[in-house]
């Protein structure tokens, strides 16, 4: 998908810039595809309040690195306004080893969705834009407690008799939610095919159901843990690009 778009925005970039000489557009034109990462900074407060209890170091409050992919096209008929794809997904964990016995907690965030911004018209020569996200994400708590020795059988055994002592624990607690998410970006032109990429934003998260394993419901979940994040976001995109 990302491959054909490419393909048109230059196809269609080369037949307007024969068309038209100096200043091509009155309004920003163009698209492409990037890379985006990001710096996501939820609320981990809950997560650690846990591990401190069981005297498992907390996760870093100061966020975590995600990376992902976005594109966007000018629509054209529709001055300043362009429209686009985002995806994005990002973890951190907490790791222990006592006596043998390893115990992690890995917190997971992604999402995606479709971008709607409109580009600032009294801004030249970069892109100012403002807007937003809407699609959907999964917020995911993965816990394990082994020793870090398997076996195909002994794994078998675990399953079929539920009173077999084992030191093996994993659970996996998944939230998945629809997310609204207002964000600002500041697009410069390198050149015109190349350009880089800073922005900011906020992640609201709706949603409150939790399931674990194999989606079966949990109840108790505190009320504060959930996928709002604000985050940080560069970027560089290849395309084509009149600002």
């Amino acid at each position: 998908m990302y491959k054909n778009l490419l393909i048109s925005i230059f196809f269609i970039s080369s037949l307007v810039c024969h068309a038209q000489p100096g200043q091509f557009f009155d309004a920003p034109f163009g698209g492409g595809i990037g890379y985006v990462p990001a710096w996501y900074v939820p609320n981990l407060s809950p997560v650690n309040s846990e591990l401190n209890n069981i005297g498992m170091p907390e996760l870093s409050t100061s966020g975590f690195y995600s990376s992902g992919i976005a594109g966007f096209i000018y629509i054209g008929f529709v001055k300043n306004l362009r429209i686009g794809g985002m995806g994005f997904g990002g973890s951190l964990s907490s790791n222990q080893n006592v006596s043998g016995i390893n115990r992690e907690v890995i917190y997971s965030l992604s999402g995606g969705g479709v971008t709607i911004e409109y580009t600032l018209p009294f801004i030249k020569n970069l892109g100012v834009s403002v807007g937003a996200a809407i699609g959907t994400g999964s917020l995911q708590l993965d816990m394990y407690r082994n020793s870090g020795e398997f076996t195909w059988g002994v794994i078998w055994d675990e399953l079929a008799n539920p009173n077999n002592p084992s030191e093996n624990f994993n659970k996996k607690l998944k939230n998945s939610f629809w997310m609204f998410t207002p964000t600002i970006n500041l697009d410069y032109p390198l050149y015109r095919f190349v350009t880089i990429r800073l922005g900011v934003g906020y992640q609201l998260a709706f949603a409150d159901d939790w399931t674990a394993d194999n989606d079966q419901p949990v109840s108790g979940i505190p009320s504060d843990l959930n996928s709002n994040s604000f985050f940080i976001q560069s970027g560089i995109f290849v395309g084509f690009f009149s600002f």
